[in-house]
């Protein structure tokens, strides 16, 4: 079976979430040695490359499922969840799995927790009661992140590093069939201030609120392209790969966080670990709930005389993803790089290395170009913050380079 059959359910899921279960029956009893019943799929916001619901078998038992689907994949294994175990991760291990490309599945004991993901929207809609317990929760699993990216660091060959499940999420999706499917020739931006061919949205140079770039969005994928390839020798650990808030259970009782989905686990390097939940956590909710974020976001553009776009907005972190942003920087990242810089591990690129991967994240985990499913003021907002993450700002620093300044001054 290809990946065709999954990403086609994955896409009809939110239209016809019944007819997408009837479609995921027959290839779970295919799959799996199970005398199953039925098949309940949970469409969520952020299942924006997964499907996961619930099935029933004829004894009564009752089980959670979630897939990542990844068409156009450049690996064909997929999911490590022994290799956090025994590295010390605290994952729910599923009691079947599936791993090879289009029949990637797993299947869990039933879990009534909720995810980081629905409590940190709660909260950032007006649940101010928890936001406490998730702090607290937040900085215990981060202190702990830690301990588990020094407890397995060690270096790495190239030719390892390349076999990493890991840079599918970032190098092959960049340089394989997922941008020319997002971006290809006749690709057409339909923005606040007119319709835009690719090579127009891809050569315009970019000035931000006040942040003045120079590397527009063609030179960064072209530089993405070049940096961040997989087959380089550097420092690794045994991380998940894409631990953002929806991969992520809060156990009650104060019992703290637990990983699900290890996709894209494995030994890779800590940096390319800490992209994806750095960014899908702290900046992304315009992505998840892209016409909520569009009612209460003003997204402003002009071209200027030397066809600079100037684009205005105001959209803000509320300090709930500061909160998750500043948790990850101090508690994880700078201590991290201060060990890398006593192993004489720290490679000169370092912050290239993450902006260029958080460049990624806004630009290639959903199709900006996509008007069915983004306004127009929030398919700006994604190319800006695709900008924001990947090139350096000049003059008013953007928040990134602020915070990465900041670091660099304190090793």
């Amino acid at each position: 079976m290809s990946d065709a059959a999954l990403q086609h359910i994955q896409e009809l899921q939110f239209s016809d979430p019944d007819e997408a279960a009837s479609r995921l029956l027959p290839i779970l009893r295919e799959i799996f040695p199970l005398d199953i019943l039925n098949v309940e799929i949970r469409p969520l916001a952020v299942s924006l490359n997964s499907i996961n619901g619930r099935l029933t078998q004829a004894n009564g038992q009752r089980l959670f499922f979630k897939t990542h689907v990844e068409p156009d994949s450049a690996i064909s294994e997929y999911y490590q969840a022994e290799a956090l175990s025994q590295a010390g991760w605290p994952v729910i291990r599923p009691l079947h799995s599936s791993t090879a490309w289009g029949r990637q599945l797993l299947l869990y004991e039933l879990v009534e927790d909720p995810t980081a993901f629905d409590l940190a929207w709660q909260i950032e809609t007006g649940d101010s009661e928890q936001y406490e317990s998730l702090r607290r929760a937040q900085h215990k699993s981060d202190d702990e992140l830690l301990d588990l990216y020094l407890g397995s660091l060690a270096w790495q060959a190239a030719e390892e590093a390349g076999a990493a499940a890991i840079h599918q999420l970032f190098w092959h999706r960049l340089t394989g069939g997922r941008m020319s499917k997002f971006y290809g020739k006749g690709t057409r931006f339909d923005l606040p201030h007119g319709e835009f061919s690719q090579s127009e949205v891809w050569q315009a140079r970019w000035t931000i609120n006040g942040q003045r770039y120079n590397d527009n969005l063609g030179a960064l994928v072209k530089l993405a392209s070049e940096r961040i390839k997989p087959a380089r020798p550097g420092p690794s650990i045994v991380g998940h790969g894409d631990a953002h808030n929806g991969n992520v259970f809060l156990r009650g009782g104060g019992r703290g966080m637990v990983y699900f989905d290890p996709a894209f686990a494995g030994r890779h390097h800590p940096l390319l670990d800490l992209a994806k939940p750095l960014f899908h956590n702290v900046f992304a909710m315009w992505m998840y709930f892209p016409r909520e974020k569009a009612a209460v976001t003003e997204v402003r553009a002009r071209i200027a005389g030397d066809g600079r776009w100037h684009v205005e907005h105001d959209f803000a972190l509320p300090s709930l993803r500061q909160m998750f942003f500043s948790s990850k920087l101090e508690r994880v990242l700078l201590p991290l790089l201060r060990e890398l810089a006593n192993r004489g591990w720290l490679e000169s690129d370092w912050r290239n290395q993450l902006k260029l991967a958080l460049f990624c994240c806004p630009l290639l985990t959903m199709n900006l170009a996509d008007s069915s499913r983004f306004p127009p003021a929030i398919s700006l907002l994604g190319l800006s913050q695709a900008v924001e993450m990947g090139a350096d700002s000049r003059g008013h620093r953007s928040r990134l380079d602020q915070a990465l300044d900041g670091i660099e001054t304190q090793f």
